[in-house]
């Protein structure tokens, strides 16, 4: 009779030893939810940036990158705006990044693009540009930036060479990357009937030119963003 009573008594003693085992133990806290952000793009530009003729604002080549990064877009400026250039928007870059963008919460990456409507005003352009890094560096410190130069699917005249490497040196003095279309090679296909702007399939060339710049300047990940929609528009 004795046996069953020892059984009965070391399974007590068990599960209280368990239970003080248990209440003894340091709780480890489980580590904090990190809410996932979607890295934010900004650029500032002319009609390259922001579309012209039968290319629309989300078909240009900065919306074109954004959706091969799976990034947020914000785009500024405007139709025959630059580094110094006001255009139809009556703002320059530095203009439209106070008045579109200055104000909005710091961004991951902030590319400066353009010079194509300087040309007429070469001289201007590296002061210009310099002035503007300067500013987006100061109003957020851990945003990057890059310079991109004047865009020319044509051979480029003197002029466009000269705000090139204006900017170029802009770029250079004040230690951010920059990015050179005139290195890259288009064809007829590019280049709409004005003889100026991208065709869809330029925006699309401009984009992947640009994301392959980002990657290999480790300022964009490797990977290609979220799968387009697919079938006719169901909504309302």
């Amino acid at each position: 009779m004795r046996a069953p009573l020892l059984v009965s008594w070391l399974s007590i003693c068990g599960l209280v030893t368990g239970c003080a085992s248990a209440v003894g133990e340091t709780a480890i806290p489980a580590p904090p939810l990190v809410p996932f952000r979607t890295p934010v793009v900004m650029f500032v530009g002319d009609s390259f940036v922001v579309g012209s003729g039968p290319v629309d604002t989300w078909d240009a080549y900065p919306a074109e990158t954004a959706r091969a990064l799976g990034w947020q877009l914000i785009t500024a400026g405007g139709r025959g705006a630059g580094f110094v250039a006001k255009g139809k928007v009556d703002r320059t870059f530095g203009q439209s990044f106070t008045r579109e963008l200055s104000w909005r919460p710091e961004p991951d990456l902030v590319v400066l693009a353009g010079g194509h409507n300087d040309r007429k005003q070469a001289s201007k352009v590296r002061a210009a540009a310099i002035r503007l890094v300067h500013r987006v560096k100061a109003r957020w410190p851990k945003a990057r930036v890059v310079l991109v130069g004047p865009i020319w699917l044509k051979k480029p005249p003197k002029a466009a060479v000269k705000v090139r490497n204006a900017v170029a040196k802009a770029a250079w003095l004040t230690g951010v990357p920059f990015a050179d279309p005139l290195t890259q090679k288009w064809t007829k296909g590019d280049l709409l009937p004005d003889g100026t702007h991208p065709t869809l399939t330029g925006h699309r060339r401009l984009a992947q030119w640009l994301v392959a710049i980002l990657r290999s300047r480790g300022m964009a990940p490797e990977g290609l963003g979220p799968r387009p929609l697919q079938g006719p528009y169901q909504g309302p």
